[in-house]
């Protein structure tokens, strides 16, 4: 007969899985994905190296799931923030959201965005860029059915912001942002989608 874990033995091992998974972002947080180790999580989860692997096949599976758990995290948080207005204020916010959400954690998102890392967890990344293209997309979008920016190939300008925002961020998320950093930021994606010069002054106001 097999074995069929009681309800108590299943809450028991979702806890502790959960309680693995909040080390693993802890730890990513303080010391980037090359400090952190299976063993650094176990001892931070209070748990032995073992019952790590019992819910994670290795390291790089550990993390393609979190940094899935992150990346959708981000996601909704800027598509939830452009989600009304005008086109202006819709690639703005991509933009204000996601820039000011990696700077208050910069050795996160610097996992996220560029730190060396194994093949299936870089893969996530590119999950991330595409979600991140789409919320630019609908945002440019919406300003060229209104009239705010002009007519172009809507997919060519969301990827090209998604790689500028990123090339931007990456280098300043080791030191060198200022209070400017995020508003010129936007000043360019606004420009780069076609903004008039006024309503790209008007969006920071």
């Amino acid at each position: 007969m097999a074995y069929r874990r009681t309800p108590a033995v299943q809450e028991r091992l979702d806890a502790q899985r959960e309680a693995i998974a909040a080390a693993a972002v802890d730890l990513l947080s303080e010391r980037g994905y090359g400090g952190l180790s299976v063993a650094a999580v176990a001892e931070r989860a209070c748990v032995a190296t073992g019952s790590v692997y019992r819910h994670y096949v290795d390291k790089s599976d550990l993390m393609v799931r979190i940094f899935r758990q992150l990346c959708t995290r981000e996601v909704e948080a800027v598509t939830a923030a452009a989600a009304s207005g005008s086109g202006v204020r819709r690639v703005s916010a991509v933009v204000d959201t996601f820039a000011r959400r990696a700077l208050r954690n910069p050795t996160l998102a610097y996992a996220l965005l560029a730190e060396p890392v194994d093949a299936a967890v870089d893969a996530e990344r590119l999950v991330l860029r595409r979600a991140f293209a789409a919320a630019f997309e609908s945002a440019v979008n919406h300003g060229v059915g209104t009239g705010e920016f002009p007519e172009q190939d809507v997919a060519l300008t969301a990827a090209a912001l998604v790689g500028a925002v990123g090339e931007v961020l990456t280098g300043r998320l080791r030191g060198g942002a200022t209070e400017s950093t995020v508003p010129d930021l936007v000043t360019l994606a606004l420009r780069a989608a076609g903004a008039s010069p006024a309503g790209t002054t008007s969006s920071q106001e």
